[in-house]
């Protein structure tokens, strides 16, 4: 595998990958986020720029790991992969307590179901900072440390793209086709790649991103008939 590694990370797919994220995070987040701030006009807590900012700091990692590994710097990308699992705890641990804050914003209009929203931010962040944990355990699998890396930065990519909805409000349900089959799209297209590449899909896409579509596909179908409030309503009042 090391001499197949060698030459595949040469290939564009993986800068390809790290650019569309880049894109993702400036597009989803511009009407809600980087066009109201210079503006003036937007009010929100500290801790969601917090959030933003460690979630940007996390796609600004990949995008450095990604040109360091193709320009054979691997030194310098292991020192720096160091970062991984305290920027990602400290995705996990900030988008928490926005998930927490979004439920206090969207009591009065939603009701119970704003509860609902939060167990669903806790069950994604901690299925990307459990995918990051694991990437980290195989680095010395480079096949799979690095798709690992990828599948845990589609997890955490979905809000931006479900925030498209924005710019495109012809879209119909945007929740499906946005927040899970636009944002999940790049695993298939992964898969495809490896098929065509080496002949087979590799476990990381075929098992592991499988069941990461299946968690969110089955996150989405409890939300929509709210089961999970009574659980979001429990963790909320654990988080004070």
């Amino acid at each position: 595998m090391a001499n197949a590694w060698a030459r595949d990370r040469a290939r564009t797919f993986y800068p390809a990958f790290a650019l569309m994220a880049v894109a993702a995070v400036a597009i989803g987040f511009s009407t809600t986020y980087f066009i109201p701030g210079p503006r003036g006009t937007l009010n929100i807590p500290w801790i969601v720029h917090l959030h933003g900012w460690t979630a940007m700091a996390w796609v600004g990692l990949l995008v450095a790991q990604v040109i360091l590994v193709r320009s054979g710097r691997s030194r310098l990308h292991r020192q720096l992969g160091k970062l991984a699992i305290p920027l990602a705890l400290s995705v996990w641990a900030s988008g928490i307590a926005v998930g927490r804050f979004v439920v206090a914003r969207d009591l009065a209009e939603q009701g119970d179901m704003a509860f609902a929203a939060l167990v669903g931010t806790i069950s994604s962040l901690s299925v990307f900072l459990a995918l990051v944990i694991a990437a980290v355990l195989l680095k010395r699998r480079p096949d799979w440390h690095k798709r690992l890396m990828l599948l845990a930065t589609i997890v955490v990519l979905w809000p931006a793209f479900f925030r498209f909805r924005h710019l495109m409000p012809f879209v119909p349900r945007p929740e499906l086709t946005l927040g899970l089959l636009l944002a999940d799209a790049p695993i298939l297209l992964a898969a495809v790649r490896d098929r065509l590449r080496w002949g087979r899909v590799h476990p990381a896409w075929l098992y592991v991103g499988s069941l990461v579509f299946a968690e969110q596909a089955f996150e989405l179908w409890v939300f929509e008939r709210g089961i999970l409030a009574p659980f979001g309503k429990a963790i909320y009042q654990i988080l004070g």
